[in-house]
């Protein structure tokens, strides 16, 4: 694998591999589970502490053995983007209507800015310049979780519209997303994924898969293909161009994972199988 940030690495193992365990992981074993990901076990404490101190990860201490579970946050976020991997909106009927955000936050908060856009761009909203936001769907409920998160209700304002002159779809579509860089990114996965879930599909058949092996190509299948609900806005059918390859590499992505989910999980079932017991409580004797 080529090098990639530590966090993004923990963000794809917990999301994959541990977001539904309900036990705390031990050290080790998410050392032991990074390592053939091309990370060091200096890297992989490092990024565990800074993680938990961003409030992603919460750490329990047994005697000298570090344990990590998600926090609430952590899992939010993990489980919004399984929704969105899993759950494409292009699948909603869509009614014609468009929903409209626009915001007005000083040049001194840069930063905060900048956290909404990107907040924005996740739920599908594609930018029309001066800070006028627009999508498809129906978000109301989640710009209002957003706002009262980031804690900006009083700069933000939002509508429902339908069009009118110079707003044909295809025009704001046009001026909102780059859906032609979107769409090449789609079929280069699929000129990298298909040919692999041949091979692996044949070998399944023929003798079974290495589960480590399968561990890891699945992990860079995810880590490669969750990239894509940063980008791509999930817009209705009746908004996507008729060569759209997203739905094909949702279906390649979906088979692919299925196909070495049993023994990938096999071998991480082995690895935290291998963490020292957590202690049971005790109460005193005259409790």
């Amino acid at each position: 694998m080529t090098a990639r940030r530590p966090t993004d690495l923990l963000f794809t193992l917990f999301g994959d591999y541990l977001l539904h365990r309900q036990d705390a992981v031990w050290v080790g074993s998410l050392i032991r589970l990074l390592e053939p990901l091309g990370l060091s076990e200096g890297a992989a404490r490092t990024a565990l502490s800074r993680m938990s101190a961003r409030g992603w990860f919460e750490a329990e201490r047994h005697g000298r053995n570090a344990f990590y579970r998600l926090t609430a946050r952590g899992r939010r976020l993990l489980e919004e983007g399984e929704a969105r991997i899993y759950a494409p909106d292009w699948d909603r009927p869509w009614d014609g209507r468009w929903f409209l955000l626009t915001y007005s936050i000083p040049e001194s908060d840069r930063r905060l800015r900048d956290r909404l856009r990107d907040r924005l761009a996740w739920l599908g909203f594609g930018s029309l310049g001066n800070g006028l936001w627009i999508s498809p769907h129906d978000v109301a409920d989640e710009v209002v979780r957003v706002a009262e998160e980031l804690d900006i209700v009083d700069h933000v304002e939002c509508f429902e519209a339908t069009g009118a002159a110079f707003s044909e779809p295809e025009r704001l579509v046009a001026r909102a997303w780059d859906l032609p860089a979107i769409n090449a990114d789609y079929e280069a996965f699929i000129q990298r994924w298909a040919p692999a879930f041949t091979e692996a599909r044949d070998r399944a058949k023929q003798g079974g898969l290495d589960p480590r092996e399968s561990f890891v190509t699945r992990f860079e299948l995810t880590h490669e293909y969750r990239e894509f609900p940063l980008r791509d806005p999930y817009l209705p059918r009746a908004l996507l161009p008729r060569d759209w390859a997203g739905e094909c590499v949702a279906h390649l992505f979906r088979v692919f994972h299925d196909l070495l989910a049993e023994p990938a999980d096999a071998y991480v079932d082995t690895l935290l199988a291998e963490a020292p017991p957590v202690p049971t409580p005790t109460t005193g004797a005259g409790s």
